[in-house]
C-alpha cells in the first residue's frame, strides 16, 4: 500500500518507497534514526530494496528482544546474527544464477526492472517504463568496464498527458523556449555555442556613476552599447554557430539583434543542464566571447521547440547529438505527485539495471530467496554448540517475516501460505518457490519471471545485520542534559 505524507508546510507526497517515507518522517527516537540511516544506505548503494531492509532489521530486533527476555547476553546474540548472516549470504551465492544479456538481448534486464516496478504506483505501465529504463542505462553504459554513470541520465517531468506518454529522448530536454517568439522553432544540423558569459556590455567592478548632460553624449553611449552587442553576435556568427545557449539573460536590444541576424538563442539555462548539453553535443562551455572557436561548438542533428497542451508550456529538445551518451527520460502524468512518484520508481529501475550490468547474478523474488535462506540457516544452527544457535534460529525466523509481510500485503493467509511454500521448497529441493502475490496460479518464481539482483539481496541482509548488531551493543542513551 502507498503512504500519503504531509510536510509541515502542507506539501503532500504519495509513495511506497521506504527511503522516501523514512526520510520525510519527523523521527525523534535515536534508534529509529539509525533505521532511517539504514534505509538511506541501501538507497545510496543499491537504489532498491529500501523497504525490505527496514522490515528485516525490525524483525531481527523483535527476535532479539525475545532472546534477551530469556537471559541471553546481547553480545552472544550479535555474534549469532553475524554467523547467520554469513550463512545466508553464502547460500544466496549458491542459489544465484547468471543472466546473459547484451545490447541486442535486453529482455532479461527488462524482466528484472519490471519486478522492481511491480510494487509501485506505476505498475500498470511497468513494461514500457522498464524498457525505457533499460534502454537509457544501456545508452550510457560502458559494457567493457561494466560501469554506468547515472548522472548522464536526466529525468524530467511535466504535468499533463498520461503516464503512457512517457518517452526516452536520445539527447537533452531543456525546460526553456527560444528567447524571441519569431525565432525558428526547428533547427537541423545545429552548431551550438554554449556560453556562460552574458550578452551585455562589461560593467566596472567598483561602484560607478555616468554623467550625461548632452544628447550627443547619450547617442555616443548608445552607439557604444550597440557596438558591444554587434561584436558579440558577430563573433558567434563568425565561428559558424546556428544556435546560442546562454547561462545568463540578455535584454531586449540584444534579443532583437539576435533575431535580426538570424541567430536563434536560448537564455537562463541552468549550470547542470549546460554541462549535460556540452557532454551530449561534444561542445565546450565558453566563458568569454574572445575564446569562441569553431572547435568548441557542440553539434546536434535536430533542435526543436515542443508545445504542450493549452497552457502554452514549451520545451526545447536537443536530439541526434554527436555524443548520444547523455539521454533524458521525459515523464508525463496527471499531477505533480504522480510525476514525483514515477521519478522515484524510474530511479529504482535504473539502479537495478545498473546493478545487473555490474554483476549479472540474480536470485528469484517473491520471498523465495528469503525462505530458502531461512531453511539453510535453520539447518546450520544445529552445527553450533554454543548459545549462538538460538540467535541463528532467531535469524531464520526473522527472514521468514519478510515473506509473511508479502503474504499479508497480498491478502493471503500469512502463516498458511509461508508453511506451504516452505514445505514445497524442502520437498522438491527447489529454491525458486515463493509467495504467489498476484494469484497467477504457480509458486515458481522462475515461471513468473520475478527476479531480484543478487548484490541487492545480499546488501539487504548485511546492512540489516550490521545495524542490529550496533543497536544490541548499546546499553545506554546519554543526552546533553545528563552530563
Amino acid at each position: 500500500m502507498d503512504k500519503m505524507l504531509q510536510s509541515p508546510d502542507g506539501d503532500v507526497t504519495i509513495t511506497n518507497d521506504g527511503a522516501t517515507i523514512l526520510e520525510q518522517m519527523d523521527v525523534d527516537n535515536q534508534i529509529a534514526k539509525l533505521m532511517v540511516e539504514l534505509s538511506r544506505s541501501q538507497d545510496y548503494e543499491i537504489g532498491d530494496g529500501t523497504t525490505g531492509v527496514v522490515v528485516m532489521a525490525g524483525a531481527l530486533l523483535e527476535q532479539a528482544e525475545r532472546l534477551l527476555e530469556r537471559g541471553i547476553h546481547p553480545i552472544r546474540i550479535a555474534e549469532g546474527y553475524e554467523m547467520a548472516s554469513r550463512i545466508a549470504v553464502e547460500h544466496l551465492d549458491h542459489i544465484a544464477q547468471k543472466f546473459d544479456f547484451g545490447p541486442t538481448n535486453i529482455e532479461p534486464l527488462v524482466q528484472t526492472c519490471m519486478t522492481t516496478l511491480s510494487s509501485k504506483i506505476v505498475n500498470r505501465c511497468k513494461r514500457p517504463l522498464a524498457e525505457i529504463a533499460v534502454k537509457a542505462v544501456l545508452s550510457v553504459a560502458d559494457l567493457e568496464r561494466k560501469d554506468v554513470n547515472l548522472d548522464l541520465i536526466k529525468v524530467e517531468g511535466k504535468v499533463g498527458g498520461k503516464l503512457e506518454d512517457t518517452e526516452l529522448v536520445y539527447g537533452i530536454t531543456v525546460d526553456k523556449d527560444m528567447s524571441h517568439p519569431q525565432m525558428p522553432k526547428k533547427i537541423e544540423d545545429a552548431k551550438i555555442a554554449i556560453l556562460t558569459c552574458p550578452f551585455e556590455p562589461p560593467k566596472p567592478k567598483a561602484k560607478h556613476k555616468v554623467d550625461i548632460d548632452t544628447v550627443e553624449k547619450f547617442q555616443t553611449l548608445r552607439q557604444q552599447e550597440q557596438k558591444y552587442f554587434d561584436d558579440m553576435v558577430q563573433k558567434c556568427k563568425d565561428v559558424g554557430a546556428t544556435l546560442v545557449i546562454c547561462q545568463w539573460g540578455f535584454d531586449n536590444e540584444a534579443n532583437h539583434l539576435l533575431m535580426h541576424r538570424n541567430l536563434p538563442a536560448v537564455r537562463w539555462v541552468g549550470g547542470v543542464e549546460l554541462e549535460l548539453i556540452a557532454i551530449a553535443t561534444g561542445g565546450r562551455i565558453v566563458p568569454r566571447f574572445q575564446e569562441l572557436t569553431p572547435e568548441k561548438l557542440g553539434r546536434a542533428g535536430l533542435v526543436r521547440e515542443k508545445s504542450f497542451g493549452t497552457t502554452k508550456d514549451k520545451m526545447l529538445y536537443i536530439e541526434h547529438c554527436a555524443n548520444s551518451r547523455a539521454v533524458t527520460i521525459f515523464i508525463r502524468g496527471g499531477n505533480k505527485m504522480m510525476i514525483e512518484e514515477t521519478k522515484r520508481s524510474i530511479h529504482d529501475a535504473l539502479c537495478v539495471a545498473r546493478n545487473l550490468i555490474r554483476n549479472n547474478s540474480i536470485v528469484y523474488g517473491g520471498g523465495s530467496a528469503e525462505i530458502s535462506c531461512s531453511i539453510a540457516v535453520e539447518a546450520a544452527a544445529d552445527k553450533y554448540p554454543g548459545v549462538e544457535q538460538y540467535a541463528i534460529r532467531a535469524f531464520a525466523d526473522a527472514l521468514d517475516s519478510v515473506s509473511i509481510a508479502r503474504a499479508e500485503n497480498s491478502g493471503l493467509q500469512p502463516i498458511e501460505t509461508l508453511s506451504a511454500v516452505k514445505s514445497q521448497q524442502i520437498k522438491e529441493n527447489n529454491p525458486h518457490f515463493g509467495i504467489d502475490c498476484n494469484d497467477v496460479g504457480t509458486n515458481d518464481m522462475r515461471k513468473q519471471n520475478v527476479f531480484e539482483t543478487l548484490i541487492g539481496k545480499q546488501q539487504q541482509i548485511l546492512l540489516a545485520t550490521q545495524v542490529v548488531k550496533m543497536i544490541l551493543k548499546i546499553d545506554d542513551v546519554i543526552s546533553p542534559s545528563d552530563y
